[in-house]
């Protein structure tokens, strides 16, 4: 019987969300719904077995984690990638990675809603409500005739300007590679980097995070945006100077910021953006959704049956 490993299943509805039957007479399945307190932790809970399946960048595999795993095989990931999987060193040690489908673009919605409780302050003015305190006290800022600086104009900003419109926003967008003609394609205005930090009342980051992308949003752009705009980051924490954002929230020097994704998570306890008001914060729920849940979890049995049966399906690498 092969040993299989479910990590960070926070939920706990990996095996209700897919039919894992066509496993089940080959496979034991453990679950692990919380994250592990350190690597050392992991490697040693994940002794003995041969199948182990990450959520996104929960739980990373670096090389070292991988060379003290000697019982790996299959390593699968939900999404097509992860940038966690050290995909060289697991092909180095014999171990097959592969990844899943994923459904829509949930990252959007969350963007949208940290949008609107900076603004709106609905589940501000809800937990006042349920709390039994006095009529409303927010004064709401409309989203229409804003203006939205997508930094990073691929399939996921493309979604998010399409809804910024649909809210009556002006749309900037700025990356690396844009021109002003692939903005035009997109329906948006081309900005440059100055004037997009400079002009927008919302920067919202929509970039992958690799080499050229760490530290891409410097103090810098941060010193940039008006005293009246947000930042909004559901791409990942390093893209961005953290240290940089943090004074700036700190002392006041933007409106705010709606943050879902952090360098350590789960976030610390103590770490400084809980104790600021001006600052939104999700718990990484960008990919998290009904809908692509149930796509990751039948596509990972069909991972670890077509890996069975020899004939593997969705390999990275």
């Amino acid at each position: 019987m092969v040993r299989a490993a479910i990590l960070d299943d926070y939920q706990n509805v990996a095996l209700k969300l897919a039919d894992w039957s066509p496993i089940a007479k080959d496979v034991e399945i453990k679950v692990f719904d919380k994250p592990f307190a350190s690597e050392a932790d992991a490697i040693k809970a994940l002794q003995g077995f041969a199948v182990v399946v990450g959520m996104r960048e929960r739980t990373p595999f670096p090389r070292r984690t991988i060379e003290a795993l000697p019982d790996l095989k299959l390593l699968i990931t939900t999404g097509a990638k992860n940038n966690s999987f050290d995909i060289k060193a697991a092909g180095e040690r014999g171990v097959t990675v592969c990844g899943t489908g994923s459904f829509g673009n949930p990252t959007a919605g969350i963007a949208f809603g940290l949008m609107l409780e900076l603004t709106r302050r609905i589940g501000f003015e809800n937990a006042r409500m349920k709390a039994g305190e006095p009529w409303q006290v927010t004064i709401g800022k409309d989203l229409e005739g804003l203006t939205l600086g997508i930094v990073g104009l691929g399939k996921l900003g493309q979604r998010v300007a399409g809804i910024g419109k649909a809210f009556g926003m002006k749309v900037l967008a700025w990356s690396q590679n844009l021109t002003p003609d692939k903005a035009k394609d997109a329906g948006v205005d081309y900005a440059s980097r100055e004037d997009l930090f400079g002009k927008s009342d919302f920067v919202t980051i929509h970039y992958q995070l690799g080499e050229r992308s760490r530290g891409l949003i410097t103090a810098a752009d941060i010193g940039r945006m008006k005293p009246t705009a947000y930042l909004i980051n559901t791409a990942r924490a390093p893209i961005v100077d953290q240290a940089a954002l943090l004074k700036v929230l700190q002392e006041k020097k933007i409106a705010g910021a709606g943050l879902d994704v952090f360098e350590v998570e789960p976030l610390p306890l103590d770490h400084p953006y809980r104790k600021l008001d001006n600052v939104v914060l999700t718990p990484h729920l960008g990919y998290v959704s009904e809908q692509n849940y149930r796509k990751y979890f039948p596509d990972i049995v069909e991972d670890i049956r077509a890996w069975l049966d020899g004939k593997p399906v969705r390999v990275i690498g």
